[in-house]
């Protein structure tokens, strides 16, 4: 009991003795106290008992005390001094080897110098084989609408060819016996025909049918006038050269979309505006309603591209 006693008065000379007798003060028992805390019991008995075993004091003590100390009316400046009594004095480092300055540099640029040349060694065979391949590859080309038409010319027959010499089985009325009469054929020189030219066709549009590489191109037959649509106003597209020609009415219906070919003359009738796109426009004539259109001031390099506004009954052009 002498003891025990004794170990009772110990403990009131700290912080944590001062936490209980404060508690015992105010009538609350351990385990109110550890529920208005919202920490285990035993924590609390482990504090008033001066206890921090199994409690990582350098993290979570700290804040166990204070909260404690705050909620029984403690001066918390105790709680800085018993936290300052328990603390672990840091152990000092030291020293237990050295290094040159310039070893140290050594060191750290040359495990440099390995990353840049490793990398070197793999980016630069990747790169030098992308581009090799991009180069050997064959790229199409697509020409826009206002490029130029593209002559085709073929080779012209060689002015060395001989001529056969046709053989006609005929009887002879004079001798009375049959004979054979030799035909020769004049030499001819063949020219070759002069090249057609032939219009690019537009990226949008599908390839032609070109048939025979070999064959001869054969001369372009006039287009005979055509009419599209319906309505009161009237567009008309006279072309000497071929022209990819777009006209698209206001509620976006297609008049017209695709090339035609040189000579084409297309007439376009409608009551709604019109939106009109001509490619290759140099050799393009517009007439609205019987009344030519001059072009000029709705090209951009080789393309027209113009509305048809209606305004009281009346067709005028505007630009896009």
């Amino acid at each position: 009991m002498e003891t025990e006693h004794n170990s009772l008065d110990a403990i009131k000379g700290t912080l944590g003795g001062r936490l209980r007798a404060a508690r015992e003060a105010r009538g609350l028992d351990v385990e109110t106290c550890a529920h208005a805390l919202r920490l285990p019991t035993r924590v609390l008995k482990q504090i008033e008992s001066n206890e921090y075993g199994g409690i990582d004091h350098h993290v979570y003590l700290g804040g166990y005390l204070t909260k404690y100390a705050r909620y029984l009316g403690v001066d918390e400046d105790e709680v800085k001094v018993e936290l300052d009594r328990i603390r672990t004095p840091e152990p000092t480092l030291v020293a237990t080897g050295g290094i040159s300055h310039s070893r140290y540099l050594l060191e750290n640029y040359a495990r440099a110098a390995t990353y840049v040349v490793l990398t070197a060694a793999i980016v630069v065979p990747t790169i030098w084989l992308g581009v090799r391949g991009t180069l050997d590859r064959d790229v199409s080309h697509l020409a826009p609408l206002d490029a130029a038409p593209v002559a085709q010319i073929d080779a012209p027959v060689s002015s060395g060819t001989v001529a056969s010499s046709a053989v006609a089985s005929v009887p002879n009325s004079q001798e009375g016996t049959p004979g054979t009469a030799t035909t020769p054929a004049p030499d001819s020189t063949q020219a070759a025909a002069p090249a057609q030219e032939q219009p690019l066709m537009a990226s949008m549009t599908p390839f032609p049918n070109l048939g025979d590489s070999h064959a001869a191109p054969q001369p372009a037959a006039p287009v005979a006038s055509a009419s599209t649509g319906a309505g009161a106003h009237s567009l008309v597209l006279n072309l000497q050269n071929a022209s990819w020609v777009e006209v698209t009415s206001k509620d976006g219906s297609r008049l017209e979309y695709g090339l035609l070919p040189a000579g084409s003359s297309k007439t376009y009738h409608s009551d709604q505006p019109l939106e009109v796109r001509i490619g290759n426009a140099g050799g393009a004539q517009v007439m609205l309603d019987g009344q030519p259109m001059a072009l000029d001031s709705y090209r951009r390099s080789n393309v027209a591209h113009f509305r048809i506004e209606m305004h009281d009954g009346k067709a005028a052009p505007a630009g896009a």
